[in-house]
């Protein structure tokens, strides 16, 4: 008999036990000039917020590097947990999970080589984990953008950061649409 593959199931939500790590959100050095906040909310179908969502965000140093910094992370030296990064070190990788009110933030430096942060998402009720793409509107022209421009403005504005002042940008994530406001658009890499 030949084996078959196993279906994939939801686990969890158990993603905030171990997975998160102090200073996840941290890709920019510390109190580097150039850093950018990126920060928002997870939301369900109903259009409420995911208090236990998981966040990984990847993407180029602002010279284009996909390098990033590999062992910028510690270790407590008898127990080995990991207790944070060193901070001096672009990473290009940061995991976050939202907090109570499906808050999430992180502080990073402009991609360079490319006018987007990918981001996987991991929540509840999920079969498989998503992927979206954080456009920041200073670095992206939607027009020769190759997926922005193929998206027709309201699920185009989906991948849009806004901007909030003082090197703050907001992007929300919408696992279904409520009606209101417009699904996430997530990539199939399949």
């Amino acid at each position: 008999m030949t084996p078959q593959p196993t279906p994939s199931q939801t686990v969890g939500p158990f993603y905030g036990y171990a997975l998160p790590f102090a200073g996840g959100g941290d890709i920019a050095p510390a109190g580097h000039p150039d850093a950018i906040t990126v920060r928002g909310r997870v939301y369900d179908g109903a259009g409420d917020p995911i208090p236990d969502a998981l966040l990984e965000f990847w993407q180029p140093a602002p010279g284009g590097s996909r390098a990033g910094a590999p062992g910028s992370l510690r270790r407590d030296p008898v127990t080995g947990a990991v207790i944070g990064r060193t901070g001096l070190d672009f990473t290009g990788f940061g995991r976050v999970a939202t907090d109570a009110d499906g808050h999430y933030s992180i502080r990073t430096l402009p991609p360079g080589g490319a006018p987007y942060i990918s981001v996987c998402v991991f929540a509840r009720g999920l079969v498989h984990h998503l992927f979206t793409r954080v456009y920041l509107p200073e670095l992206t022209d939607p027009a020769t953008e190759p997926l922005l421009a193929s998206l027709p403005p309201r699920r185009r504005a989906t991948l849009l950061a806004v901007p909030e002042g003082g090197r703050v940008h907001r992007f929300d994530i919408r696992l279904q649409g409520d009606g209101v406001e417009e699904e996430t658009v997530f990539l199939d890499f399949g």
